[in-house]
């Protein structure tokens, strides 16, 4: 009986430390962006399978300890209600951004070769602060992804757009060729389980099955639903256009658009512009990609998550 005890015990403790440093790693990731989480989305984001009463107990027990904090129904590593307030204001401005997105989204699905769009970034958390930006993440046809990514930046350079340029934040691009994700990690797993799929769904349902490894960061959430109807009608004049490049001649306009968009990106990297924003900006480029280069915030912010983790890790005893 003594013994059966002391391996219950013994089995309690182990659980604890490891939901404890399950729910630390949540709340490190998402303090970087001071975005405090409700318990579901704790457990959506919880790297192990988890029932929802083992996650009340732990952070009942985090709370008593003042690991944690609870600001009206989020929990964060911050004992901050601005941060509360901060997310709901967000939250606001977020609903409103979309309802733009998804319009804008269906019209860039009927630029030449595009087949899905999806909204990334903040707003896809949906919250959106005095600078947010609406970033799309675009698939286009095998082998076409330069002519699509080239006419849709000429679309954006219209005078028409000059002041809601941050309207059309199209920055990241893969074709039907390129669909798996090459950089496996807590960040692209992330922004992979939150993308809200705007058009195009046939495309969009072959991206999340490729990418099921995502699953092995998050295994209690679900990738997100595609609907039946948000295929947009193609019009005329992009089947038009796409029965004209699609023979050899298209392959080498798509081909010489790529190599000119590199040089110019090489460019700005050796020049180490800026964006509006103050940061650094770069590409990283491929047949079958167009994206930010990741040593510009995706490294930089997994070793700052890295860090804090330790940290934390070494304070709470892990």
């Amino acid at each position: 009986m003594t013994l059966t005890i002391k391996n219950k015990n013994a089995e309690s403790t182990v659980y604890l430390l490891n939901m404890e440093n399950s729910i630390l790693k949540v709340l490190i990731y998402f303090d970087q962006f001071s975005y405090p989480l409700t318990c579901e989305e704790i457990l959506s984001f919880l790297e192990k399978p988890a029932e929802k009463s083992g996650l009340i107990n732990t952070l009942d027990e985090l709370l008593k300890s003042q690991k944690v904090f609870k600001l009206d129904n989020f929990f964060s590593l911050q004992n901050d209600p601005s941060l509360v307030t901060r997310r709901n204001k967000g939250y606001q401005k977020a609903a409103n951004l979309l309802v733009k997105a998804e319009k804008i989204s269906n019209l860039l699905y009927k630029f030449p070769y595009v087949r899905a769009v999806g909204i990334s970034g903040s707003l896809s958390k949906y919250f959106a602060d005095e600078n947010a930006d609406i970033d799309y993440f675009i698939i286009t046809k095998e082998n076409r992804l330069w002519i699509a990514r080239t006419l849709l930046h000429l679309f954006k350079k219209n005078p028409f757009l000059e002041n809601r340029k941050e309207y059309y934040c199209m920055n990241y691009f893969v074709d039907e060729a390129g669909l798996l994700i090459e950089e496996k990690n807590i960040y692209t797993a992330t922004e992979l389980f939150t993308l809200i799929p705007m058009a195009g769904n046939k495309s969009i349902k072959s991206f999340f099955e490729i990418n099921s490894w995502s699953y092995t960061y998050f295994p209690n959430r679900s990738l997100p639903f595609v609907k039946k109807d948000i295929k947009t009608h193609s019009p005329w004049f992009k089947k038009l256009a796409e029965s004209v490049l699609n023979n050899k001649l298209g392959d080498s306009i798509d081909n010489y658009f790529m190599r000119l968009t590199t040089r110019r990106w090489k460019k700005k990297e050796h020049e180490q512009r800026l964006n509006t924003k103050g940061e650094r900006m770069g590409l990283k480029t491929g047949k079958h990609f167009s994206k930010p280069n990741p040593i510009f915030f995706h490294d930089w912010l997994l070793k700052k998550y890295e860090k804090k983790l330790d940290e934390k890790r070494k304070a709470w005893g892990l």
